[in-house]
């Protein structure tokens, strides 16, 4: 892909960027299947990132977690909310890797 400007991939992190370059198919389609959940039900855009970034730290995947807390910062989501969420684990995946997530979350947000 040489014309960046209309690149889809462009803000995309490095590997997921390299991926959707070797494999555009693969990559339309997984995005597709993105907007078609998004879509799929009544939870506004907030409530969706929180629960994406919820789905991030329960997977313990330091880049989703930044990877949503950048795009809910995008969104106007309220910082001490994206780290709300972090708190809400700690019952669930336990106070170590709330506390890890917490820091991927300020990682971004501060």
């Amino acid at each position: 892909m040489t014309d960046t400007i209309d690149d889809p991939t462009e803000d995309l992190p490095a590997a997921a960027g390299e991926f959707a370059e070797e494999y555009p198919e693969v990559w339309e389609a997984y995005s597709e299947l993105g907007e078609a959940t998004a879509d799929g039900g009544p939870l506004d855009d907030e409530t969706k990132r929180l629960v994406k970034l919820a789905l991030a730290i329960g997977t313990q995947s330091e880049g989703a977690v930044h990877s949503h807390v950048r795009r809910g910062l995008d969104e106007g989501v309220d910082p001490e909310t994206l780290k709300h969420a972090a708190v809400l684990a700690i019952p669930t995946v336990g106070f170590p890797k709330a506390m890890a997530a917490m820091t991927w979350i300020e990682d971004i947000a501060e």
